[in-house]
């Protein structure tokens, strides 16, 4: 596994990128394969240009790419700043798993102690 290094300025792109609802389902949509901006647009109630400026920060934040291929720009997932933003997330994830733990202990122990009376 190659250990990625974030900074806190692509963290805050990234997580600022994926705050929207649009642009977040415009990322699920391309789960699935490349899309042009009009395959994107097709599910919003949007203009075009409302749409090319949801790509664009998610471009700027390294979520997509577009290729270029003459005037075949298909907009494909890139996984890196999501991968960075999992990482980073992971960490309380781990902090949250562990309170849990002891939470479930916890209540075990009370439960025994009740059980006893």
């Amino acid at each position: 596994m190659v250990k990625l290094e974030h900074t806190e300025e692509s963290l805050n792109s990234t997580f600022q990128a994926l705050a929207d609802p649009t642009r977040r389902k415009i990322l699920m949509q391309l789960v699935s394969g490349e899309a042009t901006v009009l395959q994107l647009a097709e599910p919003f109630q949007m203009s075009l240009p409302g749409i090319s400026k949801h790509i664009k920060v998610l471009e700027k934040a390294g979520l997509i790419e577009r290729g270029k291929s003459a005037q075949y720009r298909p907009c494909r997932i890139k996984t890196e700043a999501l991968e960075e933003a999992n990482l980073w997330l992971q960490q309380y994830k781990k902090l949250w798993e562990e309170r849990f733990d002891r939470l479930d202990q916890y209540l075990m122990d009370l439960q025994q102690t009740k059980g006893k009376e």
